[in-house]
């Protein structure tokens, strides 16, 4: 075979490939390691040692057993769609890539639940009990191809969080294999609201660093009777931000409230889903309604109530399907459509409170000034989720690292509001420093505490999530000399 290798003689890929059945489940030569050096962050690329393709638990257990006994550092993957480099291979790790298990294995219609693997794409499960009148709620712009495994593991929203919430709030069940290999059940036969520590709220959002997910016991809803859609368009973007707390103040809380400034739409219009937005229009608003028939049309009329007093340039209602379908396609590509309009571009992901809406697009507009960059604005308003996308051009000498900067002086803005750095694509190793912005060194050695009595050899996806050691280290020796017992 033509390429570097990594050392075919390494007895750990011998090994390795024994416990998931052969050489045909697991790449070790470097042009195939190539496709897994970063995830949907690409700023930072690490070739793994390998990466292995198991089947099952077992395997997954075995494999984690090995790596652990070895001290070979690892980590779980699914589709690789992570936008905060969650994924990447900062230790040379043995990649576990959890794609192969991917099966939908129970469907619980009396008491609306669902069992998956981790490799089970997330809008395949609704598509797959859409006919018996059931969906998942939570829908990541990229939910055609994401797994719930990913998702769970970054607690992934989506654009109808606003009302049904993150993944967080659909999750029943969850078997994880731990750091050393073993196994373990978390949540009493998918019953919500067990007694004892919610260890499914710790485990869903903690980006791989406690555990391994291999079977998902979801939350499935019934489909709504009826659903609406507003698009509205604002030659003022501080009009479309205040619209947005208008809405949420009418006692209306809509399955989702999407933003788009400017820019978005441009980059929108110019990729592959374009629905003739005005290319003038400085904001847009995607609202989406639903639940019982009779309630539907009494909401639509207050939120076009609500667009008209301000100042709304056109407010429409989706005339069938067809047409909401279009808008959402339009929505949902979003990211991907900055493609269109620069050579690269960098997703952040920050959360305020709605009310500082219009005085957080300010600034970071003004951000956009300092650093000379364009940043486009795709949001879910509702909630107060941004994703400020900052346009840059890597081939430039210095604007990658303008890029970061900015994206980072946007989060800091988040975190002056009120905020938070995050609020679906997790922190990884992009917005480890920027833990700083919310956290102190206290707080932070709380949380690496609780990694550490899942995680005490820190083997498993090491680097990630927390800012560099420093000062925290020095204080928790000093914590630990403090309540050392007396001689």
């Amino acid at each position: 075979m033509i390429g570097n290798l990594v050392n075919t003689k390494d007895s750990h890929i011998k090994n390795l490939a024994k416990i998931v059945g052969g050489k045909k489940s697991i790449l070790y030569h470097k042009e195939d390691l190539i496709a897994y050096d970063c995830d949907g962050f690409t700023l930072h690329k690490h070739l793994p040692k390998a990466v292995v393709f198991p089947q099952n638990t077992k395997e997954v257990s075995d494999i984690v057993r090995y790596c652990s006994e070895n001290g070979l550092p690892f980590l779980a993957r699914g589709a690789g769609t992570g936008l905060s480099g969650g994924a990447i291979p900062l230790n040379g790790e043995v990649i576990i890539s959890l794609v192969r298990m991917k099966k939908l294995l129970r469907v619980d219609l009396e008491n609306r639940r669902a069992v998956v693997e981790p490799g089970f794409v997330n809008l395949k499960l609704t598509n797959s009990i859409s006919h018996k009148g059931y969906y998942y709620a939570p829908d990541p712009s990229s939910q055609y191809c994401c797994t719930i495994g990913g998702n769970v593991a970054e607690n992934a929203g989506g654009a109808h969080c606003l009302k049904y919430g993150v993944t967080t709030n659909h999750i029943l069940g969850l078997e994880v294999v731990l750091p050393n290999g073993d196994i373990i059940e978390i949540g009493q036969n998918g019953i919500p609201d067990s007694p004892g520590y919610d260890l499914l709220g710790l485990l869903t959002g903690s980006e791989g660093t406690l555990g391994i997910v291999t079977k998902i016991t979801v939350r499935i809803l019934k489909n709504p009777e009826a659903k609406q859609t507003v698009l509205a368009y604002f030659d003022q973007i501080e009009d479309g931000s205040q619209a947005v707390s208008d809405i949420i103040s009418q006692g209306i809380v809509p399955a989702a409230l999407e933003m788009m400034d400017k820019i978005a739409i441009e980059g929108v219009e110019a990729a592959a889903f374009p629905v003739g937005h005005p290319k003038d229009i400085e904001a847009l608003l995607l609202i989406e309604v639903d639940g019982i028939s009779a309630g539907i049309e009494e909401q639509i009329n207050q939120i076009l109530e609500v667009c008209k007093n301000r100042n709304v340039r056109e407010v429409k209602v989706a005339k069938d399907e067809e047409e909401r379908a279009r808008w959402w396609a339009n929505r949902k590509t979003g990211f991907g459509a900055m493609g269109a309009i620069s050579p690269d571009y960098l997703v952040q992901d920050g959360v305020i409170p709605r009310s500082k809406l219009p005085e957080v697009l300010r600034k970071i507009n003004r951000v956009s000034e300092d650093y000379g960059l364009r940043i486009a604005n795709i949001f879910h308003a509702g909630d107060g989720n941004l994703h400020p996308l900052v346009l840059f051009d890597a081939r430039v000498p210095g604007e990658t690292e303008k890029a970061l900067a900015a994206g980072s002086a946007c989060l800091q803005v988040c975190a002056d509001a009120g905020g938070t750095i995050t609020g679906e694509h997790g922190v990884g190793i992009e917005k480890r420093e920027e833990m700083r912005f919310v956290f102190n060194d206290e707080e932070i050695i709380a949380q690496t505490n609780i990694r550490d009595v899942f995680n005490p050899e820190n083997l498993l996806n090491a680097g990630k999530l927390f800012p560099s050691p420093g000062r925290c280290v020095e204080i928790k020796q000093e914590l630990k000399e403090q309540n050392a017992p007396k001689i």
